[in-house]
């Protein structure tokens, strides 16, 4: 462990050398903060950028730009990601299993195979990574036998009213759409994910969190406080003017409460599987069962099994 990082008051007295160090670091388990997992989401550690994936979906130097400016531009009190870090330790604290070291890992997929770790972590990093599937492979490959792997990423729901303003507005402006939002993983392929990377006893969840906002612009601002603006490849680079006023008028119109606040939906999927172990609890082969359905019929009578 590197000196300063025995107490995790981060909030006032991080340095700036902090956010080039602690991305994609082994800290001790008791060290994992709300701030801790808010400022590993956020920052992007600098150097080569991710390219082992084939399908470049994702502008991976554009992406860490953004979550750079977004380091310097985080709130001091942001209830949506306040919320998804607690909500994730609690997963954490339900675990009676105790583990002394643990790897928080934003969104790169840099090597982490060097050292094995009792727990891998993260909060809202791996939807930006372009081979998911790969990051996951690895991340079961950090992890020592029953070891951890707990994330949170955003799942396809994910400002879908923004989606809908944007494809009306570019429909009626310019006869035509380009992508304005970024691809997410659907809830359904999460478990798929965790099983494809090799972990048991895969465990999926959802939380929607619906955040009202004055206007689109507060919206934008927002995400950009959060690094999680476009970062498509195939993103059209200019955006019209009255594409954009006819974007947040669509917004409005459609979606906006009584009292003028637009609803925007975070739907975030929490993934949580462990690196195979004896002793952990393991199915029955088929076939192995010594009670048939017949017979348990037979004992409570039809009405019970009707």
């Amino acid at each position: 462990m590197q000196d300063g990082w025995e107490h995790v008051g981060y909030t006032q007295t991080l340095p700036p050398e902090f956010f080039i160090n602690a991305i994609d670091q082994i800290f001790e388990t008791t060290q994992i903060t709300t701030t801790l997992l808010r400022t590993v989401a956020t920052v992007r550690k600098p150097g080569r950028v991710q390219g082992s994936s084939r399908v470049q979906i994702f502008d991976r130097e554009l992406k860490r730009k953004q979550r750079d400016r977004a380091a310097w531009l985080m709130r001091p009190n942001d209830s949506l990601v306040d919320a998804v870090t607690e909500n994730l330790l609690d997963r954490l604290e339900d675990c009676k299993k105790a583990f002394p070291t643990a790897l928080c890992l934003g969104g790169s997929l840099e090597p982490v195979r060097r050292l094995l770790r009792d727990l891998v972590i993260s909060c809202m990093g791996l939807h930006w990574t372009n081979d998911l599937p790969g990051a996951m492979i690895q991340c079961k490959l950090a992890l020592k036998p029953d070891g951890l792997f707990l994330a949170a990423i955003l799942g396809g729901d994910t400002l879908k009213e923004l989606r809908i303003a944007c494809t009306v507005a570019q429909m009626e402006r310019e006869g035509g759409i380009s992508p304005r939002v970024s691809p997410l993983a659907q809830v359904r392929d999460a478990g798929n994910l965790l099983t494809r990377a090799g972990f048991t006893l895969p465990g999926v969840d959802v939380d929607e969190y619906t955040v009202k906002y004055k206007n689109a612009l507060e919206l934008i601002e927002h995400l950009r406080a959060m690094g999680e603006t476009n970062a498509l490849m195939q993103r059209s680079n200019i955006l019209r003017r009255e594409t954009a006023l006819a974007t947040a008028a669509v917004y409005d119109s459609m979606f906006a409460a009584e009292d003028g606040t637009i609803p925007a939906t975070f739907q975030v999927i929490y993934m949580t599987g462990w690196k195979e172990h004896a002793s952990q609890q393991k199915a029955k082969m088929r076939g192995s069962a010594t009670a048939s359905f017949n017979d348990i019929q037979k004992q409570f009578g039809n009405d019970s099994c009707s």
